[in-house]
């Protein structure tokens, strides 16, 4: 006999309590250690029931001991061919991810052990920060140079509109010219202190892991970095 109710799940026992009774008096009673009830969401509404219909078997539910009343158990709801397809994808992303992942620290690993010392990294990384200090220089420069020929050419403009002139053709071309180039160069110079301080902290990192790999203590980097101070003279 099945029984389906949308009560909550004491008044479900109790419903099946004269049930179980009854069957008792014509027959020895069956086994009930491993009966189960089913809950799941229907509607709005928690129904539970002692068989499972058809209709909600890729539903998510909960799995009840009919003799306890505690949850021994639940099922998730079922996903969509689409939600499989999605979760296919994700994982063999992360499959790859993982990969990548994997190559890179075995790359950077064995190339931090091939330099025999933090002076031999040191350089390496003097000679990118080089590279990048330039290229902010350059940047900063351009950009005033050319902020302070937009200036000059806007109070030629602006003189000559106070005189009474039209300003010409030209010079008006010129100026939005100039104006976009500053423009870009501002962008540029961002960029290359973007990329500046991002370097500071890739540094660090790689030191880090290094010092790591060595069995260097921060203590002992620190003095090895520390120039040694002549002896004093008497």
């Amino acid at each position: 006999m099945t029984v389906r109710t949308s009560l909550a799940l004491s008044a479900v026992l109790l419903a099946l309590a004269p049930t179980v009774l009854a069957q008792g008096k014509n027959k020895p009673a069956a086994p009930t250690a491993n009966k189960k009830l089913f809950c799941w969401e229907e509607k709005g509404q928690r129904v539970c029931s002692d068989a499972l219909p058809a209709d909600v078997v890729n539903a998510a539910r909960d799995e009840i001991s009919a003799t306890s009343g505690l949850r021994t158990g639940g099922v998730a709801r079922a996903m969509s061919e689409e939600e499989r397809a999605q979760a296919a994808i994700t994982a063999q992303q992360k499959m790859i991810d993982d990969a990548a992942s994997e190559m890179r620290r075995r790359t950077d690993a064995a190339m931090l052990m091939s330099y025999r010392s933090e002076d031999e990294l040191r350089r390496v990384f003097n000679e990118r920060t080089a590279i990048v200090d330039n290229n902010v220089r350059t940047a900063r420069y351009n950009a005033v140079s050319l902020r302070e020929g937009l200036v000059s050419l806007l109070q030629t403009a602006g003189d000559q509109e106070l005189a009474g002139r039209p300003i010409r053709a030209d010079m008006s071309a010129t100026i939005h010219q100039r104006h976009a180039e500053l423009l870009r160069t501002r962008r540029l110079q961002q960029s290359f202190e973007a990329q500046r301080a991002q370097l500071d902290v890739e540094i660090a990192d790689i030191l880090q892991r290094y010092r790591n790999m060595k069995g260097i203590t921060a203590e002992a980097a620190e003095e090895a970095a520390t120039p040694a101070m002549p002896p004093a003279r008497n």
